[in-house]
C-alpha cells in the first residue's frame, strides 16, 4: 500500500490564462496548506530595482467571495415599510 503524501505546509502555483483578463488579475494562482489550514494564494510578476519579482496575496478558501457582502449589505439597507 502506498503511504498518502503529507502536504501540511505545502502548496501549488499555476500559471493563469490572461486572455481577456485585467492587468489586475493574477498570472499565478493555486492553493496553500499552512498547518492545516488551507489558503488560496496569488502571484503577479513584477519588476524592481533588482529585477523581476513575485507580489503575493493569500486568502482562506473559506472567505466570503468579495462583493457577495456588499450586495447582503445593500439588502439590508432597504426599508419594506415604505408605502410606496
Amino acid at each position: 500500500m502506498a503511504k498518502e503524501y503529507d502536504n501540511t505546509n505545502s502548496g501549488t502555483l499555476f500559471k493563469n490564462d490572461l486572455e481577456g483578463k485585467s492587468e489586475n488579475f493574477p498570472g499565478y494562482g493555486g492553493s496553500l496548506d499552512v498547518n492545516g489550514e488551507q489558503y488560496w494564494i496569488s502571484a503577479w510578476v513584477k519588476d524592481g530595482a533588482k529585477g523581476k519579482f513575485f507580489s503575493l496575496s493569500i486568502k482562506p478558501k473559506d472567505a466570503p467571495k468579495e462583493g457577495a457582502g456588499k450586495a447582503k449589505a445593500a439588502a439590508e439597507l432597504v426599508d419594506d415599510d415604505i408605502p410606496f
